[in-house]
């Protein structure tokens, strides 16, 4: 079960709410809600600049989190159980979180969900 408390930080002309987890949370910048102080379009441009590459920043960092720990088996598998190619199981690992998010709709449980099938999509890129 992870702690969560509620960080607000300041950034530029914009607030964000960071929902944080413990350490041991893979994502721990998953939650963020952006408050808008002004109103013009070039304004809105750099908030969505910004946010776009932090949330692919977060993604990036989570998959070379897994890479490491995991020792590249998502493009390079293992195949001690399963004999499937990097493509084909990491369709299966997506065809699990899409049947996660069928199940139990997309909410605070099954967020960082979003997040793995996001990385997943990146990592099948990847193996193509």
């Amino acid at each position: 079960m992870s702690k969560k408390k509620d960080k607000k930080c300041t950034c530029g002309q914009y607030t964000m709410n960071h929902t944080l987890h413990n350490e041991h949370y893979w994502d721990v910048n998953r939650n963020i809600d952006v408050t808008l102080e002004e109103d013009n379009e070039d304004f809105h441009d750099k908030v969505f600049d910004e946010l776009l590459s932090r949330i692919v920043e977060n993604i990036t960092n989570l998959l070379k989190e897994k890479n490491k720990a995991y020792g590249n088996t998502a493009l390079n598998p293992i195949n001690v159980f399963s004999k499937l190619n990097a493509e084909e199981a990491i369709c299966a690992r997506l065809d699990d979180k899409i049947a996660r998010i069928k199940n139990k709709g997309i909410n605070d449980e099954t967020e960082d969900t979003v997040t793995d099938i996001i990385g997943y999509l990146l990592l099948l890129k990847m193996a193509k």
